[in-house]
């Protein structure tokens, strides 16, 4: 029985691929690293700031030092709070679903965004109300593809209730491969929605759509019908 929502941020509920990307390219010309749209979607999309920095500083032979890694990370955080301001949106049909859902189930975020990024753009659409729990890249010590993410954001939800939801009770929504393997690291079902990747890349989910327009109460409840 479907009793709680999960979702990813970046690539599901807002928009904010495109404005991650350029933020990134911005900070890591400085140091003379280029990022090409390829690599990004194809090596390090799934990933936090501080995981992302560390595999390209790796991939360039760079010493991925923390204090070097923290620093583009606030160079990169202030740069996308200025962009997310004037260019970030909502995915189509998001808003619809949010609302639909909401009285049925316990709705929760689980993203590798910072937790200032993600209350900014919620704050700016109001909401922020919908939502029982949110953990951030900041509050995690393993980012997708480990299921930490996930199982941190059910304990949240959890210690606020008497009757426990199982992970076997909740589902995802991702946009990436690594997100579809934390969740189901993490034995949850998973939606897959083609945002940032094309039905021949996104792998193993329990269903696959372009787009929350294409969903309802009885499609999502149909995945945790049992023989």
């Amino acid at each position: 029985m479907l009793k709680a929502i999960i979702f990813d941020f970046d690539g599901i509920i807002a928009d904010t691929e495109p404005i991650h990307l350029e933020a990134f390219r911005i900070v890591l010309k400085e140091i003379n690293i280029e990022l090409s749209d390829q690599d990004y979607y194809k090596k390090y999309l799934a990933y936090d700031d501080k995981t992302l920095f560390k595999k390209i500083l790796e991939d360039n032979r760079k010493e991925p030092a923390i204090f070097i890694i923290n620093n583009l990370i606030d160079k990169k955080h202030i740069l996308i709070t200025e962009l997310f301001s004037s260019h970030v949106s909502l995915f189509p049909g998001f808003e619809d679903f949010l609302k639909l859902v909401n009285n049925r189930y316990v709705l929760s975020i689980a993203s590798g965004a910072l937790k200032a990024e993600i209350d900014f753009i919620l704050s700016k659409y109001n909401l922020l109300r919908f939502f029982q729990s949110i953990i951030a890249a900041d509050e995690v010590i393993n980012c997708k593809p480990h299921p930490e993410p996930f199982l941190k954001a059910l304990a949240k939800i959890n210690g606020r209730r008497e009757d426990k939801i199982n992970p076997s009770e909740c589902l995802v929504f991702e946009d990436s491969n690594y997100g579809v393997e934390a969740a189901k690291a993490a034995k949850m079902k998973c939606v897959g929605i083609t945002n940032s990747y094309d039905s021949n890349t996104l792998k193993n989910t329990d269903l696959l759509v372009d787009s929350f327009k294409e969903l309802n109460i009885d499609i999502i409840e149909s995945l945790f019908i049992t023989d």
